[in-house]
């Protein structure tokens, strides 16, 4: 499964650390991941995915009283690579318009 997500703290100045601790839990967690400016994207089964979730929001309460988080879910048991996958057959589809 690929799961997608944005935890902040509410309440707090101190973001992009709350934020940077968040992002360490993951990049420790061993899950391939990537992180851009809106979401974190990790790829793993059900029960390690929600786990780093689960870490890296208790990583940001520590921050502040309250925690704000968002989170998508692509649930494809059985399959993996799905982070580049997903990206490759994009590119795919966007050659195949550029030639036709």
């Amino acid at each position: 499964m690929l799961v997608a997500f944005s935890v902040a703290p509410s309440g707090s100045e101190s973001v992009h650390d709350a934020v940077a601790a968040a992002v360490k839990v993951v990049r420790e967690s061993g899950l391939p991941n990537r992180t851009d400016s809106m979401f974190t994207t990790i790829e793993g089964d059900w029960d390690e995915c929600m786990d780093v979730v689960r870490r890296a929001t208790e990583a940001v309460g520590q921050f502040g009283n309250r925690v704000s988080l968002v989170l998508k879910a692509d649930i494809r048991p059985g399959r993996t690579g799905e982070m580049t996958g997903k990206l490759d057959r994009l590119e795919a589809a966007l050659d195949n318009l550029d030639k036709g």
